[in-house]
């Protein structure tokens, strides 16, 4: 996902890491900057590239954290669970929880993960009405709940300013706090259901503006298109419609968000093939046209 023009970078961080890596044949390593931060919250941008040769490390949460996955694929597993997340997925962490991060599938993932220290991420627990400050999941599906703060937090890893990076940060919190409340725990898929899902979301990663059938993509992961919409809902959370919709709605909002191009060029190069089909959908998955949300961002 390596764009130009805008206010975007020419290179983008995770390709430029993967590439450093490959030249001087290094192991992967994890490496965060702090981009915002306030009082009693951080925003960090966070570019693994570890891959299936690396090995894997038992880590602990420092803080609270909420994470979006911009790129990448990778397999998380804690006292929650076993799970995959790809791009639009959220990785939660408690204070002190334990988890392990690993890469069988592919090289590489990158972040954007907003931090908050104890007393803060307590008093946001309360006000959104959370039973306790800590979190019951490790990992979230990219689900309309969270597109429109999902949508600018991915735009705010190309730009923006403090004061935004901060409502963003506790608008997050508070979003996912209060959908905790009714959301039930994702079952965890096997390993070899995640390794076929994962290999197939890396090539979508890379060609997601190309429109893809279920048949082909059943094709692609080698299953029946039952079968395959079963495992993906299974893996991901969401069906791969879904998946793909709301991947190229989060790309089509980073641009209306930078002011920049026509509505029509924008929904063509995010995908769509109708203008029509992506106002509607636009629409249902944020909750306003897409003129509309490019003045209020």
């Amino acid at each position: 996902m390596c764009r130009t023009g805008g206010a975007k970078p020419e290179v983008d961080p995770l390709v430029a890491a993967l590439e450093r890596k490959a030249s001087t044949g290094s192991s992967g390593r994890v490496s965060s900057a702090v981009v915002f931060a306030g009082e009693g919250w951080r925003v960090l941008d966070v570019v693994c590239t570890c891959g299936p040769r690396d090995p894997v490390v038992e880590e602990r949460h420092g803080d609270a954290s909420i994470s979006l996955v911009l790129a990448g694929t990778f397999v998380c597993r804690s006292p929650h669970g076993r799970s995959l997340l790809s791009a639009g997925s959220l990785f939660l962490g408690s204070a002190g929880q334990v988890f392990e991060c690993s890469h069988q599938h592919g090289e590489g993932d990158r972040c954007l993960s907003f931090h908050f220290d104890a007393d803060t991420f307590e008093r946001l627990a309360h006000d959104a009405g959370a039973p306790r400050a800590s979190f019951d999941h490790h990992a979230l599906p990219p689900l309309r709940d969270f597109a429109r703060v999902s949508a600018r937090a991915q735009a705010l890893s190309r730009w923006g300013g403090k004061d935004e990076a901060e409502e963003v940060a506790f608008e997050f919190a508070g979003t996912v706090l209060r959908a905790l409340r009714g959301l039930p725990v994702q079952a965890s898929s096997s390993p070899s259901q995640q390794g076929r899902i994962a290999r197939l979301l890396r090539q979508l990663e890379t060609a997601e503006d190309k429109p893809r059938t279920l048949a082909e993509l059943a094709e692609a992961s080698g299953l029946s298109r039952y079968h395959f919409l079963r495992t993906f809902r299974d893996v991901t959370g969401v069906t791969p419609h879904q998946w793909l919709l709301r991947t190229r709605l989060r790309d089509a909002a980073e641009r209306l968000a930078s002011g920049r191009g026509r509505i029509t060029d924008i929904a063509f190069e995010s995908g769509f093939e109708d203008l029509s089909n992506f106002v509607r959908s636009f629409r249902s998955e944020f909750g306003m046209s897409p003129r509309a949300y490019r003045a209020a961002a």
